[in-house]
């Protein structure tokens, strides 16, 4: 039996009751209302797939509330029906985005078949969706997640496999290691990917705006709500709601949030009746959650609403076979940006890249190669074109020799100076960074020094 929602609106109680037993009959379920006011409260309470609306009604007409709906509801499918029927004012329905129309008096099969195949074209329009997502899901958007590593192949055939399901979904993993990109991935090889991918970070807000920004307030509910304010939920709907770091939503918004998974619907602020909400949630974060459980923290019954399917993303540091891929993609885009000519890595810069832990993971590496492509001139990088933490020039080999006469501290100054210029091969600018002084500051040592920089 088929279970689509439908929402019959006309200002005649008697048609209502009379579409409202076909419909019933033909296995629909079916709500009618009056008004168009009436309707819009009836689509912010639930989810319909169809609507039937009389072009002529008192305060707002047909039309404008077929506007309304296109701009607010994109997935409702609408039939417009009147008692005034006109080429025009048809051919203007049809343009808001109406998928069809039909003429008072009603006849009983026309309006079977207008039905049916406003529903069939749903069903279409659900089907392109799911093999768009499928054909994303096979080839370009798994471009965008890159890695050769055993860890990174099992993760993504995790991610195709879940994608097109509607469970929740909590990805964990230390700060910079991809959470948003996976979540990101996720929602372009779902059904969803047409609609939005909506993202808040929970750690950003206080609790009062968050709670605001996720379900949404009445006006006058508290002191600035001078509208309504429909929350990320409502916004989100047909699609995808990312909640970054919710390790750190309050106890308080928890509460709220696992209502909202569990029955599906959302209570804005000053509002006295729940809004219906159709929205995948996936969450992330760099928390130790089954720590903040313990700790009481966090709600375990949240948590395991959460975590449906959970999704490890493991730090850089534990997948090295990715490390040299990553970097080669990060450089090829950083030149591109910034319209300079192709560069490499070293043999030696390909070492010193594996040797480094990296803790902060994909986001350091992507930064890191972007400083480097803006500073080198050199086509191939070499390792003095690194930052210092990455060669631990800082921390090693300049010493005192040993048995050495005690030197002042300028004698001291100068000999670290050349030091750290002779391993930066005498680049003024990079030895400027590793030294925490300005070039011009350089220049002027060396001729106080009398030292020559070599040819």
């Amino acid at each position: 039996m088929r279970k689509d929602k439908i929402l019959i609106v006309d200002d005649e109680a008697n048609l209502c009751d009379f579409l409202t037993l076909l419909l019933s009959e033909d296995g629909y379920e079916t709500r009618s209302v009056t008004s168009a006011k009436e309707a819009l409260e009836a689509l912010e309470e639930d989810t319909f797939r169809l609507m039937i609306t009389d072009l002529r009604m008192p305060e707002i007409g047909g039309l404008d509330l077929v506007a309304e709906c296109k701009a607010r509801f994109p997935m409702l499918e609408v039939i417009v029906m009147t008692a005034y029927a006109s080429l025009e004012s048809a051919v203007e329905a049809l343009r808001m985005g109406a998928a069809d129309y039909v003429t008072k008096p009603l006849q009983v099969e026309e309006i079977r078949v207008v039905v049916q195949k406003a529903l069939e074209g749903i069903a279409l329009k659900s089907e392109n969706r799911r093999l768009k997502a499928k054909l994303k899901a096979e080839g370009a958007a798994e471009l965008k997640i890159m890695g050769n590593s055993e860890e990174t192949r099992v993760m993504l055939e995790l991610v195709r496999r879940v994608a097109p399901s509607d469970s929740t979904i909590l990805i964990t993993g230390d700060s910079g290691t991809g959470k948003e990109l996976v979540a990101q991935y996720i929602h372009e090889c779902s059904t969803r990917a047409d609609s939005d991918f909506v993202t808040v970070n929970c750690a950003a807000l206080p609790d009062t705006l968050l709670e605001s920004e996720l379900f949404g307030h009445r006006r006058g509910s508290f002191t600035g709500a001078i509208r309504d304010k429909e929350g990320l939920f409502k916004v989100a709907s047909g699609g995808t709601l990312f909640l970054d770091e919710i390790g750190d939503m309050s106890p308080a918004l928890q509460v709220k949030l696992l209502r909202a998974l569990q029955e599906r619907e959302v209570l804005p602020i000053g509002a006295t009746k729940p809004v219906s909400i159709d929205v995948r949630v996936i969450a992330a974060t760099n928390a130790d959650l089954e720590r903040k459980q313990k700790s009481g923290d966090f709600r375990p019954d949240l948590y395991y609403r959460l975590s449906v399917i959970p999704i490890h993303i493991k730090p850089l540091r534990e997948r090295p076979d990715d490390i040299l891929e990553l970097s080669e993609y990060f450089l090829r885009r950083a030149c591109k940006r910034n319209q300079l000519a192709p560069k490499s890595l070293s043999s030696e810069t390909q070492r010193v890249f594996l040797a480094y832990e990296w803790p902060g993971n994909v986001r350091e590496l992507e930064n890191t190669i972007e400083r480097i492509v803006i500073l080198t001139d050199a086509d191939t990088i070499e390792p003095v074109s690194l930052p210092a933490k990455l060669t631990g020039l800082q921390t090693e080999s300049f010493q005192m020799p040993s048995g050495a006469a005690m030197q002042s501290l300028e004698e001291v100054e100068k000999n670290y100076m050349v030091h750290v210029l002779e391993e930066t091969g005498w680049q003024k600018r990079r030895a400027s960074e590793i030294l925490g002084i300005d070039p011009s500051t350089i220049y002027r040592k060396l001729l106080r020094y009398g030292i020559t920089p070599p040819r």
